[in-house]
């Protein structure tokens, strides 16, 4: 398939700028692969949609501050640093891109907070926006690492096109999050409270999790028409041996499989072996789903409405049929549903 079938117009004031008051209430657009119906419904009502001994599968990464602004030294020039991931604890060596790039060269120091608490010198210049910060801090790593997270603020993605506000900390959280290390959400559990999981407890549901850490890749533009040509950057995932069972169990049982958000599936997809179940796994994933592809794990899939030409899309409309998924999207804009990270929710079963 190509890029440019994954155009749509999206009228930008569909793009959410906050979630809904609470977090089981965003609208559910529920997608039948099978029939092609397409219904209207709360996301409370996804429990309607699921039986005993079905299996929701969760990823439990979390999200850390990614974000912060310093200055340049001699100009002062405000530069953006958005923290990647650690690369070295000792050393506090860390990948990140900074804006704007063109302004930034290896042995450059950037300072950070009031008093300059923080300061970081850059070291390797990987790529046109990709830069390697040693930060230069004389205290323990953990004041270290307190002092870097206090200057951070919530990564949300740009596409939100507001200031972050204090709220944003707890809300571009899921109530999983427990495995630090995403620099972004995985915004199909943001819709999962805690009440909801009570009631999918009692009705006999059960539930697993995975480890994702959300990076970049998923923001990063596809820039090549031939989709077999984009590589994915590549995201840290974890299956612990206990979660790989529940799964496998499910298969077994034949009951239902749903993955919580395209980064499950991706994690799912990853990890499974030629006999169709899942193996324990701590590794990286670079795996880029897109139309046509045959999934060999889960059954149903919770996903948020993203935005046109992201892999994300591709993934979702490998899921539930490249058709069917572009003919529920006109549907979403014609009835305004809410897109991206603050969303709203589809289920395509």
């Amino acid at each position: 398939m190509k890029l440019s079938q994954f155009k749509y117009k999206l009228p930008p004031e569909l793009i959410a700028l906050y979630p809904s008051p609470n977090r089981d209430e965003s609208r559910l657009m529920v997608v039948d692969k099978k029939s092609g119906k397409i219904e209207h419904k709360v996301f409370r009502d996804l429990i309607d949609y699921l039986e005993e001994d079905d299996l929701l599968v969760f990823n439990n990464t979390k999200v850390f501050p990614a974000r912060l602004y310093g200055n340049k030294e001699k100009t002062g020039a405000e530069i953006e640093v958005f923290l990647l991931r650690e690369l070295n604890r000792e050393q506090r060596l860390w990948d990140v891109l900074v804006d704007p790039a063109r302004k930034i060269r290896i042995g450059n120091k950037l300072y950070f907070g009031e008093d300059d608490i923080l300061v970081a010198e850059v070291i390797d210049n990987t790529t046109s926006r990709g830069r390697t910060l040693r930060f230069l801090y004389d205290g323990t790593y953990e004041e270290f690492k307190e002092t870097l997270y206090k200057l951070g603020e919530t990564p949300l993605p740009k596409f939100i096109n507001r200031p972050v506000e204090p709220e944003d900390g707890e809300r571009y959280q899921t109530i999983f999050a427990k495995h630090e290390g995403a620099v972004a959400a995985p915004t199909a559990g943001l819709h999962f409270s805690r009440e909801l999981m009570k009631r999918f407890e009692i009705r006999g549901i059960n539930f697993a999790e995975i480890t994702l850490h959300v990076g970049l890749g998923n923001f990063r533009s596809v820039d090549v028409e031939d989709l077999t040509k984009h590589k994915m950057d590549s995201e840290r995932i974890m299956i612990t041996e206990n979660n790989a069972e529940l799964i496998n169990n499910t298969r077994d049982k034949r009951k239902r499989i749903c993955a919580v958000g395209t980064t499950v599936v991706r994690t799912l997809e990853s990890s499974v072996s030629t006999t169709g179940f899942v193996k324990e796994f701590d590794g990286w994933t670079n795996k880029f789903i897109f139309p046509p592809y045959e999934f060999r794990v889960p059954d149903m899939m919770v996903s948020n409405f993203h935005l046109p030409y992201s892999t994300l899309l591709m993934m979702v409309a490998a899921f539930g049929g490249y058709h069917l998924v572009f003919e529920a999207y006109e549907v979403a804009v014609k009835e305004k549903y809410r897109f991206g990270t603050y969303g709203d929710a589809m289920l395509i079963k």
